[in-house]
């Protein structure tokens, strides 16, 4: 399910109304911000949060500049997108990376919020920044909590600090001076959860605090437990004055209220984002990007990030050269869903370009059609790839059964292939032209 569909579909659906009106009366604003207030509390918005959400933009909406407007549906849209960014932090809150290393990440959350899974891909993503890192095992309560960390911490390519279930803070402490000694640029800490809030888990935490003393306490909370969640940030927060938060599973079947109200709930921005499983599904949270996805406007700056996260310029150059001399080949185009695959989930990748939803309504893609073609082009010979001209109904055969798939379903994918190499060599017969990533 995309992010906040349930909520982008209501909205579309109340400003479709009101944009077709050439002027607007104070009683169709009034009554299209009642609407939006249903729709803020059906995704589990904080009631106040709506509230006052609700009460922002109808002061602006009201004012003489859009009730004279020529577009006043498009001035309320606007209104409304503005307040979204500001509800959610005006702009992103970096990391605080600066001073002499090892900079210090606490991690805390409660149990089953994805703590754990999390600390490895904040890792795996600093990593990509060029970063050492050091993960720590601060839970030895939870069964296995170690295990998981040391598995999450190699697939991240991240050395792991742990001492068994000797005393956190000892472990935490000692974890620094490690780190020190072994140029390691940030530490994270995988402090303990709990099923609830108690008091021995916040003295615990404050002791590592007060030990490690770090640059970062991110809070980790779970999008589908909704306003549970944010109740649970602003205990924390009041008990560790944490710096951030990080939202998990915010691609589940989540109404995302969680990321609209933790904010102005709490007065403490979310950082990042979980959106997948994988452990390079993590992005930093940025407000006005979000809105945008929100009012079905997409979001082209992560999408050309994830895109130029898949692929370097020297693959992109060599691509462009293989569409310029029609060298286009199935080899080619199998590289290119594993691109796909790099880049994340492809249906969040369809909501992020703009107009999408309008053009195309509801369409998913399911993955395993992708890895369904995979498998296609990976029961061919490396002769078909290359020339899949000569490509006839007994391959076809062999090739369905080396893949368990039907004729139907290479024929689907040769007309696919034909069709994209078509497509992109117009693309390539532009000198200057920049391709797009299939």
């Amino acid at each position: 399910m995309a992010i906040f569909s349930s909520l982008s579909e209501r909205l579309g659906h109340i400003f479709s109304k009101i944009t077709k009106r050439g002027k607007l009366t104070e009683l169709e604003i009034n009554q299209a911000m009642r609407e939006i207030r249903i729709a803020l509390l059906e995704a589990d918005v904080n009631f106040s949060v709506a509230k006052k959400f609700i009460e922002e933009v109808s002061k602006k909406a009201l004012g003489e500049e859009v009730l004279k407007s020529l577009t006043p549906g498009q001035q309320v849209i606007k209104i409304v997108n503005e307040e979204l960014i500001a509800l959610m932090g005006n702009s992103q809150s970096k990391l605080d990376l600066s001073g002499t290393p090892p900079t210090v990440i606490m991690m805390c959350g409660l149990q089953g919020a994805g703590k754990t899974t999390m600390c490895g891909k904040l890792a795996f993503h600093l990593k990509g920044q060029g970063k050492k890192i050091l993960l720590v095992a601060g839970d030895i309560y939870r069964p296995a909590a170690i295990n998981q960390l040391q598995i999450v911490g190699k697939n991240a390519g991240v050395e792991v600090f742990e001492k068994g279930t000797q005393n956190p803070v000892k472990t935490a402490k000692e974890a620094i001076a490690y780190a020190k000694k072994n140029d390691f640029n940030v530490v994270i800490i995988d402090t303990a959860g709990r099923l609830h809030i108690n008091e021995e888990l916040m003295n615990e935490l404050l002791e590592i605090k007060k030990e490690v003393n770090p640059s970062e306490i991110l809070l980790t909370i779970d999008a589908m437990t909704g306003q549970d969640s944010v109740t649970v940030a602003k205990e924390f927060d009041e008990k560790l004055d944490i710096t951030g938060v990080i939202v998990t599973k915010l691609d589940g079947d989540t109404r995302g209220g969680v990321a609209l109200s933790v904010k102005a709930v709490t007065g403490k921005p979310i950082k990042f984002c979980g959106v997948g499983e994988k452990l390079g599904d993590i992005e930093p949270f940025y407000p006005d990007r979000m809105a945008s996805r929100i009012l079905g406007m997409g979001d082209v700056l992560t999408l050309i990030e994830k895109a130029q996260n898949a692929v370097d310029e020297q693959e992109m150059q060599k691509l462009e050269k293989a569409f310029r001399e029609n060298a286009f080949t199935l080899e080619d185009f199998l590289a290119q869903f594993d691109k796909l695959d790099k880049m994340g989930d492809i249906n969040q990748l369809i909501e992020m370009i703009p107009g999408a939803k309008k053009k195309l309504g509801n369409v998913s893609v399911n993955p395993k059609d992708i890895e369904r073609n995979k498998a296609i082009i990976q029961s061919m010979t490396k002769k078909e790839r290359l020339n899949p001209d000569i490509i006839k109904a007994s391959q076809k055969k062999r090739i369905s059964m080396g893949s368990g798939t039907s004729i139907q379903d290479v024929n689907t994918l040769l007309k696919q292939f034909y069709q994209s190499k078509e497509m992109m060599k117009r693309f390539g017969g532009k000198k200057k032209g920049k391709l797009p990533l299939f």
